[in-house]
């Protein structure tokens, strides 16, 4: 039996030396290393053989395999290696080709729209503070004038959590009273940019989730002038020294007088369309006068200070600038809306 594990490996080494290509490699493979190959039917026979005999076979048997795995693994490099020399030496590259463009990032369209308003304040004066997204029922609605079963908080659609009296905030009006706090009785001069969450039913000009910016002006001879200026301008500085605003009376307990304002529709010149709701303007945020509730609570005497707040969504704002014609868009992380910014 060992002559014919010699005529094995001489026979696997003839035929494994005049293999060209990797797809006769694997055959070559197949047929003297497989389980029905000639020297695997060797092993399954050394448990008839002698005492004498099968340390000798068995150990003959061992140095053919491990003969012709070497001379595979070395056939299979070989050929490997003679057919990158082979696609080196006939494909053309023209290293003159500029590279390939590696896909970057970019900053979403809403957080764009933030940076832009907040660049147009910043240029006016306004400074940037941040508050918290969860706050409490106190900071949320107590503090701004609505206490406990008020009416006015049906107004919001608040999202509430587990935990008692906290939910995320509907507005950005609880970072009033943050702001005064930290601050008073020096005059302010501050914006609130943030995340702001509603129960609100979606459609092309409301979501669930929303940036908004809360503007906040706090001094000793503040008016309604004021507020109506700094909004008139802050138009002109998005839109160009034409656009058009309007302000209609409204109501809102933590402000008065109140009012909401609008800009004039640019997606349908003011003639009508579904992110107007047919009216040629879009409604941008409420405003109005602090109310002295509200300045008591954030620590200023309502009868020497004065002061006026506004909150702006900043997804219409852009989608005045840029002709969007539903705010959906923002959240729908559809990449041919994004890739546009």
């Amino acid at each position: 039996m060992v002559s014919d594990l010699d005529q094995i490996e001489q026979t696997a080494l003839e035929a494994l030396g005049s293999i060209q290509e990797e797809s006769a490699l694997e055959t070559w493979r197949v047929a003297h290393l497989g389980r029905s190959a000639p020297l695997m039917q060797v092993f399954d026979q050394l448990g008839k053989l002698s005492k004498e005999e099968r340390p000798i076979i068995g150990r003959r048997a061992n140095e053919v395999k491990r003969a012709l795995e070497a001379a595979y693994t070395q056939r299979f490099n070989d050929l490997r290696q003679a057919a990158l020399l082979r696609s080196i030496q006939l494909e053309r590259l023209d290293v003159t080709l500029p590279g390939r463009a590696l896909p970057i990032g970019r900053l979403h369209p809403a957080n764009i729209s933030v940076r832009t308003v907040i660049r147009a304040f910043a240029d006016m004066g306004f400074q940037v503070y941040r508050s918290p997204e969860v706050e409490t029922d106190e900071f949320n609605f107590g503090l701004l004038n609505m206490p406990p079963h008020h009416p006015a908080r049906d107004m919001w659609d608040t999202f509430y959590t587990n935990m008692p009296n906290v939910s995320l905030r509907p507005h950005t009006s609880p970072g009033q009273i943050h702001v005064m706090r930290t601050y008073a009785p020096e005059p302010i001069r501050a914006i609130l940019p943030g995340m702001c969450y509603r129960y609100e039913q979606i459609s092309a000009r409301k979501e669930t989730q929303f940036n908004q910016i809360e503007v906040l002006a706090v001094g000793e001879n503040i008016t309604m002038s004021d507020l109506k200026g700094t909004i008139a301008d802050l138009a002109r500085r998005l839109y160009g020294p034409d656009m058009r605003t309007r302000f209609r009376a409204a109501y809102f307990p933590f402000t008065e007088p109140s009012a909401e304002y609008d800009f004039e529709c640019l997606l349908c010149g003011g003639k009508g369309c579904a992110v107007c709701a047919g009216t040629g303007w879009l409604e941008i945020g409420g405003c109005g006068m602090v109310h002295p509730i509200v300045l008591q609570n954030g620590g200023y005497d309502p009868l020497k200070f004065t002061g006026f707040a506004a909150g702006l969504g900043t997804e219409r704002i852009m989608m005045l600038k840029h002709r969007i014609e539903d705010i959906r868009y923002f959240w729908a992380n559809d990449m041919r809306f994004l890739e546009q910014f």
